[in-house]
C-alpha cells in the first residue's frame, strides 16, 4: 500500500469514529517526531503495539479486502502467561461495505466482536477439525449478547448496531459490512497479531509500505523500524 493511501485512510477513519461518538486517545496524533521523542515515556504503548494498523493482507486489494484497526489497550503475553496483570485488550476496527477481513482462527485470543454502529456487521463461521485447521463441515458454537448460539458450516451471523458475538480459539471466521460502513469494536484477551492470526489461505497479516509520501501517524508494524 502507498503510504498516501494510508495517510488518507487515518483521516477518513478517525472521521467517522468521531462520527459514531468515539475518540482515539491523545497518541493515536502524534507525529512521527513525538513519537520518537516520547518513546522512553511510551514504552508500554510500543511493546504492546498499541496504535494504527491498516492492512490489505499483502495483496494489494484494500477496498475488496483489507480492514482498518486501531489497538485502543492491550496487555503483554507474559501477563497472560501468569493469569496476572493486564490480560485483556480493545480495539475500533472499521469494515467497509463488502471489503472482506479473510477467514481465519486464533489459537489464543477470545474475543468479542460488537457492532459499534453503522451497517449490518457479517460474521461467516466454521469450526475446527480435531487438530484445530479449518473444517468445511463443522460448525460449533459462539454467544451472541450472552445467549448461547449453535451455528452451522458456513453459518453467517447478521449483526446489527449494538450486537455482538464471543468467538473463542477455533471459531474460524470471516467478515464484512453489508449495506455500508460498520464501527466495529473488539474486546479480546491479550492480543498478538504478529503470531495469533491463523489464516486459511497463506496470506500476510501486514500490508507492505510503499513510502511515496511521509507518514503522518505510525503504524504498529512501523515501530521497529522507527521507534
Amino acid at each position: 500500500m502507498k503510504r498516501s493511501r494510508i495517510n488518507a485512510i487515518m483521516q477518513e477513519a478517525d472521521e467517522l469514529i468521531r462520527h459514531h461518538g468515539f475518540t482515539l486517545p491523545p497518541f493515536a496524533y502524534w507525529s512521527p517526531e513525538t513519537f520518537r521523542a516520547r518513546a522512553s515515556d511510551a514504552r508500554h504503548v510500543i511493546d504492546a503495539r498499541c496504535g494504527w494498523d491498516i492492512t490489505d493482507y499483502g495483496e494489494g486489494r484494500f477496498d475488496e479486502m483489507g480492514l482498518f484497526l486501531f489497538t485502543l489497550r492491550n496487555g503483554l503475553l507474559s501477563d497472560l502467561n501468569t493469569g496476572r496483570g493486564m490480560c485483556y485488550a480493545e480495539k475500533l476496527l472499521i469494515s467497509r461495505q463488502d471489503q472482506l477481513s479473510p477467514m481465519h482462527t486464533h489459537v489464543i485470543k477470545a474475543e468479542d466482536i460488537i457492532n459499534r454502529g453503522g451497517a449490518t456487521l457479517i460474521i461467516e463461521l466454521y469450526g475446527s477439525d480435531d487438530a484445530g485447521q479449518f473444517a468445511e463441515d463443522r460448525g460449533g458454537r459462539v454467544w451472541c449478547d450472552g445467549i448461547a448460539l449453535d451455528y452451522t458450516p458456513g453459518q453467517k451471523l447478521r449483526l446489527a448496531p449494538g450486537e455482538s458475538v464471543t468467538l473463542r480459539p477455533g471459531d474460524w471466521h470471516a467478515f464484512w459490512g453489508e449495506g455500508g460502513d460498520v464501527l466495529i469494536g473488539e474486546v479480546s484477551t491479550v492480543n498478538d497479531d504478529e503470531t495469533d492470526n491463523i489464516f486459511r489461505e497463506p496470506i500476510g497479516r501486514f500490508a507492505k509500505i510503499e513510502e511515496d509520501e511521509a507518514p503522518t501517524h505510525l503504524l504498529v508494524s512501523d515501530y521497529r523500524a522507527w521507534l
